[in-house]
């Protein structure tokens, strides 16, 4: 193995390791385990057709050179798009750090204390600016925010609203161009009509259920929605309003003028443009939606010994438990954007976000009426920070844009004689002064004389903000470097991430995030660019989402590839449309059946509902693969409706079935298409692909399988591969050209979704080359079994394996039988794990109370035997309660996971000593992880809901009874 070739510092196990854990497994080679794991008949016959592998050094060097070629104009296009300046601090310590990009969604509560802080904040934060009862902690982006709104006002419609059939969505037409986009994809499936106008003339009837406002509106206007508000509510009808979340800050806030729900994007606190994302959307409502509102809401409750603790809230209301009936497919939040944004507001506080907002708002002030004062009309009365600009007779728009790029600086367009003006955190006099000479030369007016803004404001002020903000402690208690510092370091020590461990999570790959892939994330030749500037000025972007779409369509086997959905849950969502666009465009379009095994991931049955389609329940068999009888079934019953079969491969179970090229034939004999779940995809590159098995679209989890980092929850990006005959059908963009000739509207707000994070991919992709990747795919495959074997070993039953007695990338193993005859649940080995510093594996999914582990092919042969030695002692522990040595309930596993305070404390009234629990084995000494908080109440933070970071004394008369 050549130290110098990056799969060498990818893979975990060395040259050496390779033997001992084939002897282990039992395989004479590595090739001979992938043989008997992966059926023949399914098998790539050459390699794929990739670049040769670089080093990390040559990577870096090439990398370097394509950000070059991207332009780093000063824009002011706006459109929910702006300028922002990352504080050092949050950039060096969060954005940077591995402590807070590598850990998973804090599903594990005791082990993830310090990201559920921060996101509380974040959700704070929302709930203070909006003024709204209940936030969730964060959603995708603007566009796709705006349409979980609009399930989520269809599905709260009154008795008499349903029996009205109350089927209309009004938008008023001064909203983003991307978010009626998106509004459009979302309501053609379920039927929901679209009205867009103008709100103040629209009439309210029994028909319409909700409306959508944007707030400051799309042409920079601040409009008094008070009247249009009673007007919606007079009718029983709801409101939600799109809102700039700095613009709060100085304008009244949604929820004191009666928004029923509050959408928007955080970007500007913080949180570089990225040519469109990733960023942490925010949703905010009424306390009464609680059951409604999708994505995760961290809240507040206690742990075993009573002390405050954290945890995710509400989660019967997520997809993998509603299934079908949910009102959401959203899996994917985006955490780690949401983190920096909620830090963003804590180091400035309330005075230095007011301070901020002014700024802004002052500069378009200060824009407005120097134009003006040159002979241009503006159109905008109360504004903001955007500016509508008339050019007076005589000045073209082509003098402008081009006395512009000289400058080297990006205006909105919106017609022959009309500039939009978006005015952002970073601007400066010097750069005013220039926008100002800019249309005074294109007016063959003298140049402006230099003059300083003043902080003022320009809106009326009965438009203006009066309720305070941010007052909290926590808002007010971290201004300088050092204390935030010191604050977000006190936060991380608080949480597992792959700095601290192996993540053994089934079905979600948590393996390494390279620094090579990781550094230009950092750099604002990525950062800086907005997603709406011309295309010549985004040629680095564009070489890299044009290699990243062919590199994915060979590693698929597929002709085309889209990046625009930004969470494997929205690349689900636009496969299926695609299939339905397909269907459609056959004469076909009552094809709504969609077939989907029992064993499947819960956003599966979620996106088929979202997508207006029916979900039929394929029987898996008592070895947990697809009973093939039933697919057979219910294909030639529902034939005439068949819309598509979604098949995740290998197994949700682990197992590489042998039946699936059956399954694809049996499909299309039936005319439906075949969707691939790609969220087991680590298990396929190189050796395989959906292409090849003969499937017609597939989504990739770039957060899994391609290296993108897990960031606590988020980002993710889930783009779809797809056959010859559906490439047409790939989506669009409102704003710039991408998608098929015969393309769906956008699944997401910005035209390549999350585009800031593509370069880690393609970095995975360089530096692996194509027997790289086909190695990391084996090595995955024998660090799965060597644990599985090993698990054997200590007398743990692997639920389900192939054919041939393997099992692919992941395996879970049963617990249900200790639950029997000694009382203990995978729930209290999950939690026991932490003891041993283990982030617990995948909890009681998909087979309620077993575990699924999957190590990834990151993982070193040490990292893999200290997991099966922690096994092994908590075998032990189990054997000590059968032979009646530890008492049934007061042991080590039940009361797991000890904290430091729990250990230290004066009293020790456990019949265990305090050295088991801590220490109970010699390496968990030598680097010990401590979680923070005891075992949490689960049922308790539900029946008291608290959502935001007031101090607890606050609930005590305050908090929301959940039923």
């Amino acid at each position: 193995m050549a130290t110098e070739k990056f799969v060498s510092r990818h893979i975990g196990p060395r040259n050496g390791d390779i033997k001992t854990m084939l002897e282990t497994v039992g395989a004479s080679s590595l090739d001979a385990l992938i043989e008997e794991t992966i059926p023949s008949d399914i098998r790539l016959t050459k390699a794929l057709d990739l670049p040769e592998a670089l080093t990390e050094n040559e990577y870096l060097a090439k990398i370097k050179g394509i950000a070059a070629k991207n332009k780093l104009f000063r824009t002011f296009i706006g459109q929910g798009y702006y300028d922002t300046i990352t504080p050092p601090v949050i950039l060096r310590n969060v954005l940077e750090n591995p402590g807070w990009y590598t850990p998973y969604t804090p599903y594990q509560a005791e082990v993830s204390q310090g990201r559920l802080e921060a996101l509380l904040n974040f959700q704070t934060v929302v709930l203070d600016l909006t003024k709204m009862d209940l936030a969730n902690s964060s959603l995708l982006d603007e566009a796709t925010a705006v349409g979980e709104t609009m399930y989520m006002m269809h599905s709260l419609r009154s008795r008499a609203k349903k029996k009205a059939n109350a089927n209309i969505l009004f938008v008023d037409e001064n909203i983003f161009a991307q978010t009626l986009d998106v509004l459009v994809t979302r309501s053609k499936p379920l039927g929901i009509e679209l009205v867009v106008g103008d709100y103040k003339t629209f009439e309210f009837t029994d028909t319409v259920f909700g409306s959508i406002i944007q707030y400051p509106a799309a042409n920079g206007s601040v409009e008094d929605y008070t009247e249009f508000v009673e007007k919606a509510h007079g009718t029983d009808a709801l409101v939600a309003v799109a809102a700039d979340l700095m613009s709060l800050a100085l304008l009244t806030a949604p929820g004191e003028w009666g928004a029923d729900i509050v959408v928007g994007s955080s970007q500007r606190f913080g949180v570089p443009m990225g040519y469109g994302g990733p960023h942490a959307a925010f949703m905010a409502c009424r306390e009464a939606y609680k059951r409604t509102i999708p994505g995760r809401i961290i809240g507040v409750t206690k742990d075993a010994q009573g002390n405050p603790a954290l945890r995710l809230a509400l989660q019967t209301r997520e997809q993998h438990i509603k299934r079908e009936k949910a009102t959401s497919n959203i899996c994917t939040a985006q955490a780690l954007l949401a983190t920096m944004a909620g830090f963003y507001a804590t180091y400035h506080g309330q005075k230095g976000i007011k301070r901020i907002a002014t700024h802004i708002h002052s500069a378009a002030g200060f824009l407005s009426e120097g134009l003006k004062a040159l002979g241009y009309t503006q159109n905008i009365e109360n504004y903001f920070d955007t500016l509508e600009i008339v050019l007076p007779a005589g000045v073209s728009m082509e003098a402008i844009r081009a006395a512009a790029l000289e400058k080297e600086m990006n205006f909105r367009y919106i017609n022959d004689t009309t500039v939009g003006i978006s005015t952002d955190e970073k601007i400066s006099d010097l750069e005013l002064n220039t926008i100002l000479n800019i249309f005074a030369k294109a007016a063959n007016k003298a140049e402006v004389a230099e003059t300083a803004m003043e902080d003022k404001l320009y809106f009326d002020e009965k438009l203006a903000r009066t309720s305070e903000y941010l007052i909290l402690d926590v808002f007010n208690r971290y201004h300088s470097e050092t204390a935030m510092m010191r604050y977000i370091k006190n936060l991380e020590k608080k949480d597992i991430g792959l700095n601290t461990s192996m993540i053994s999570l089934g079905s979600c790959t948590m393996k390494l995030n390279a620094a090579a892939e990781m550094l230009p994330l950092s750099w604002p030749e990525f950062g800086g660019l907005h997603p709406f500037i011309p295309i010549n000025q985004a040629e680095g972007y564009t070489q890299i989402i044009t290699e990243l779409e062919k590199w994915l369509s060979v590693i698929t086997g597929f002709s085309g590839c889209t990046l625009q959905p930004n969470s494997g849950a929205a690349g689900e969502y636009t496969g299926l449309l695609v299939i339905r666009e397909y269907h459609i465009s056959r004469g076909e379009g009552h094809r709504n059946v969609v077939l989907i095994p029992a064993s499947a991931h819960g956003t599966n049955p979620a996106t088929v509902t979202m997508a207006g389609m029916k979900v039929v329940v394929v029987k898996c068999d008592e070895k947990g693969n697809v009973d093939f009888e039933d697919l057979k079934a219910k294909a030639e019953k529902h034939k005439d409706n068949l819309c598509a079969y979604m098949i995740t491969y290998p197994s949700t179970h682990g197992v590489f079935e042998t039946g699936i090229k059956e399954m694809m034939n049996l499909i299309h004999e039936n005319g439906g298409q075949v969707y691939m779940d790609g969220a087991n995809m680590n298990a396929q590159v190189g050796l395989t692909n959906p292409g090849a098995i003969g499937a017609d679209v597939c989504h990739l989890n770039l957060h899994k399988t391609f290296a993108i980092p897990h960031g606590g929850g988020g980002p993710g990006v889930g783009p779809i591969g797809v056959a010859e005959h559906l490439v047409q059908f790939l989506p669009s963009h409102k704003v710039i050209e991408t998608g098929g000739k015969n393309a769906i509207t956008a699944v997401a707000a910005a035209p390549f979704g999350s585009a800031s994070v593509l370069p880690i991919t393609y970095g995975y992709i360089a530096m692996l080359g194509t027997s790289g990747l086909e190695e990391v795919t084996k090595m995955a495959i024998l660090n799965a079994n060597y644990l599985a074997s090993s698990f054997e070993k200590l007398g743990f039953k692997i639920l389900y394996k192939g054919d041939k007695g393997r099992v692919g990338h992941e395996m879970i193993f049963d617990c249900r039988e200790f639950n029997k005859t000694v009382g203990i649940t995978d729930g209290d080995i999950a939690k026991r794990l932490m003891d041993y510093g283990f982030h617990a594996p995948t909890l009681s999914f998909p087979v309620h109370g077993t575990l699924m582990v999957e190590p990834t092919e990151s993982e070193p042969l040490e990292e893999l035997d200290r997991f099966v030695e922690a096994l092994a002692r908590i075998n032990g522990e189990m054997k000590e309660i059968e032979d009646g040595i530890a008492d049934a309930q007061d042991n080590v596993l039940k009361h797991a996971p000890h904290t430091h305070m729990v250990l230290t404390a004066d009293e020790w009234n456990h019949s265990y000593s305090r050295k088991k629990a801590a220490y109970p084995l010699k390496w968990v000494a030598d680097n010990k992880f401590w979680p923070s908080v005891s075992r949490v109440d689960d049922a308790h933070g539900d029946r008291n809901l608290m959502c935001s970071c007031a101090p607890l004394e606050n609930y005590i008369d305050e908090h929301v009874e959940v039923e």
